[in-house]
């Protein structure tokens, strides 16, 4: 049976779970087969291989854009189309998953007569579900990358929407409507952005993922004040966003072993591969990545240097520390806090953002422990 796009958009719809029906009947309305042209990539062996529509064929490639799973679209720059064979590096754009997009929009409380804007427009497929609810007039979308930017600008046309699409920095907002009821950012930041505090009115949302050089994640909602805080819960879903392009990890020097000062490790390193553990650990370590080896883990601290990293000694674990910094002290204290706690899932987290511009993480309630960000 030939596949119908239509069909295949209701089923999609249909297996996806909303709070708010409307998004439900928005995503069985609005064909994502216009957003992504004929060229995807997919995973290969830790590589990304590109996927074209005429080796798949029309009926595959209508079933392949209607799963629930995001479509890598552009790999370091470069777009999937242009692609002469699979490439190695990090994702630089994508079509998200559909649950996803309208989980954020869920989580955003956004209605209809809502002034949104978008950070991240990506192929343009997140801002037509927006434009399908709210109206053209009332959506922005700002677009880091250029040949994005006009890309998603055409699908948008292409499917019938005409929002406000911007190139330019997606952290510095865009001022131009500010008043904004709600900002949803479609990449994650390792802080909030002052100028997203400034843009939204007062009372209004602010939904992101926050994340950081560990590629931890937690998807949030902060409410702004009148007195220009922010406060806000953490959700607690366990899903992430390519970073800003802004706030990515700088390059790292490569990584030589270094042995520094060894003392026992009073932690398992295995807690780092919980979601909320190694969320913890980039609170207490902001500007370390983390890699895994076969036993333990490493800790490099891109600023300065230092390193960490773990190994088994008898029934337990070592750490090797070197550099100023004691990134697996700082790592060891956090998680005994949180474990002291009684180990809550990262919805037992919350965020609060000063009017002074200062940001932190706390455990419980404003005043429990806290870890501020990178601001």
């Amino acid at each position: 049976m030939t596949a119908d796009p239509a069909q295949l958009r209701h089923a999609l719809a249909a297996s996806i779970p909303v709070e708010d029906p409307a998004w439900r009947h928005t995503l069985a309305a609005v064909p994502r087969e216009l957003f992504l042209d004929d060229t995807v990539f997919r995973p290969s062996a830790g590589q990304w291989e590109p996927l074209h529509r005429r080796t798949a064929g029309d009926e595959e490639w209508l079933r392949l854009v209607y799963q629930d799973i995001t479509w890598v679209t552009q790999v370091e720059g470069m777009a999937a189309a242009d692609a002469s064979g699979t490439l190695a590096g990090r994702p630089t754009s994508s079509s998200t998953l559909p649950s996803l997009i309208v989980r954020m929009l869920d989580l955003a409380h956004i209605q209809e007569g809502d002034n949104v804007l978008e950070i991240g427009t990506g192929t343009g497929y997140s801002t037509a579900i927006l434009c399908h609810r709210l109206g053209d007039r009332n959506v922005y979308s700002i677009e880091y990358d250029p040949r994005l930017a006009a890309a998603a600008a055409g699908h948008l046309h292409a499917a019938g929407f005409f929002p406000t699409v911007v190139t330019g920095d997606g952290l510095a907002g865009h001022k131009d409507a500010a008043g904004y009821d709600a900002i949803v950012a479609t990449c994650a930041v390792r802080y909030i952005p002052p100028a997203w505090l400034y843009q939204v009115r007062d009372g209004g949302t602010i939904t992101t993922t926050l994340s950081g050089w560990m590629l931890a994640s937690g998807l949030i909602r902060l409410t702004v004040h009148d007195d220009g805080t922010a406060t806000g819960r953490f959700a607690g879903d366990q899903v992430g966003y390519m970073l800003a392009r802004p706030h990515e990890r700088p390059p790292r020097p490569t990584y030589y072993q270094r042995p520094g000062r060894t003392r026992a490790a009073c932690l398992d390193p295995g807690l780092l591969d919980d979601w909320t553990g190694q969320f913890i650990a980039q609170l207490a370590a902001p500007s370390a990545e983390l890699m895994t080896t076969g036993d333990g883990v490493i800790l490099v601290d891109v600023a300065t240097g230092s390193q960490a990293w773990t190994e088994r000694a008898g029934k337990g674990w070592q750490v090797h520390q070197y550099g100023p910094l004691h990134l697996w002290d700082a790592v060891e204290e956090a998680l005994t806090t949180w474990q002291d706690a009684g180990a809550p899932p990262q919805s037992d987290f919350g965020m609060t953002v000063e009017a002074d511009g200062a940001q932190r993480v706390w455990l419980g309630q404003p005043d429990g422990p806290a870890w501020h960000l990178p601001v």
